[in-house]
C-alpha cells in the first residue's frame, strides 16, 4: 500500500483501487492500493472523509496496512475517489506541529521528555516526566511563538539506517528502522508518523491554556 500522506500531507483528494472489502461487526473494512487517509496513530485521531461519497467512519493501521471502515460495501477492483475533510486535517496538522515545537522546547530548555500526547477536536494535551512551573510555561509559550514567527521549514523524511544512527532525536518508542524523522531546525528533531505543516508560520498563535501536576 502507498501512504500518500507520507509523500505530501496536503493531498486532500486522490484516486485509488479497492483491494479488498469484508464485513466486520456491522461495518465494512476496506483496503485500497493507496490512500491519503491518516489512521489513528501516535496520539492522533484518524482523518475523516469519504470514498465515492460513502462516509469513512474510522481508519486503522494493522501490520503496516491502512484500513478504511464504512457503513456500505465497495466492490474489490472498483476505482474510487477518496476525499479528506480538509479543514479537519489542516487543524490537526497545525496542532500536531505546534506540539512538536512545545515538546522540543520543553526538552531543550527544561530537560524533560514528552511521555504522553493527545490531539482532540478542540485542544492538545501533553504529558511530561517532570514539574513545570508557571514562569517556565510562559517562557516556553513565548519561545514557541517565536518559532512560529520565524516561519521555519518542517522537514519530514525517512533517513537511511546509517544516517539514522547519527541523528539525535526524541522518541517515546525504541525504533531502529523505517523511522520517519520530523525536523524543525533549532527547535526539535522527533520520530513521528503524522502529517505536519510545511512551515511553522502556518500554525498561527500557540497558547498554553492550563497545566496541572499529576502524581508528583
Amino acid at each position: 500500500m502507498i501512504k500518500l500522506y507520507d509523500k505530501d500531507s496536503y493531498i486532500f483528494e486522490f484516486c485509488s483501487e479497492v483491494i479488498s472489502c469484508c464485513q466486520v461487526d456491522g461495518e465494512y473494512k476496506i483496503l485500497l492500493d493507496q490512500t491519503a487517509f491518516f489512521p489513528t496513530a501516535g496520539g492522533q485521531e484518524c482523518d475523516t472523509g469519504t470514498l465515492d461519497e460513502i462516509s469513512v467512519v474510522h481508519v486503522e493501521i494493522e501490520e503496516d496496512q491502512v484500513y478504511h471502515y464504512t457503513k456500505k460495501p465497495i466492490e474489490p477492483g472498483k476505482k474510487v475517489i477518496g476525499k479528506i475533510d480538509k479543514e479537519v486535517r489542516l487543524r490537526k496538522m497545525r496542532h500536531h506541529t505546534a506540539e512538536h515545537i512545545v515538546s522540543g522546547l520543553v526538552h531543550s530548555e527544561l530537560g524533560l521528555e514528552n511521555v504522553g500526547f493527545h490531539l482532540g477536536d478542540e485542544e492538545v494535551t501533553m504529558d511530561y516526566n517532570g514539574v513545570i512551573d508557571h514562569d517556565e510555561l510562559l517562557k516556553i509559550e513565548y519561545l514557541a511563538n517565536c518559532a512560529v514567527w520565524e516561519n521555519i521549514e518542517v522537514d519530514c523524511r525517512y533517513p537511511e539506517s546509517k544516517e539514522l544512527k547519527n541523528i539525535s532525536y526524541r522518541s517515546k518508542l525504541d525504533l531502529s528502522e523505517n523511522v520517519r524523522i520530523v525536523t524543525i531546525e533549532g527547535i526539535d528533531i522527533c520520530a513521528c508518523c503524522a502529517p505536519h505543516v510545511k512551515r511553522t508560520g502556518e500554525i498561527g498563535m500557540i497558547k498554553l491554556k492550563d497545566m496541572i501536576n499529576y502524581k508528583g
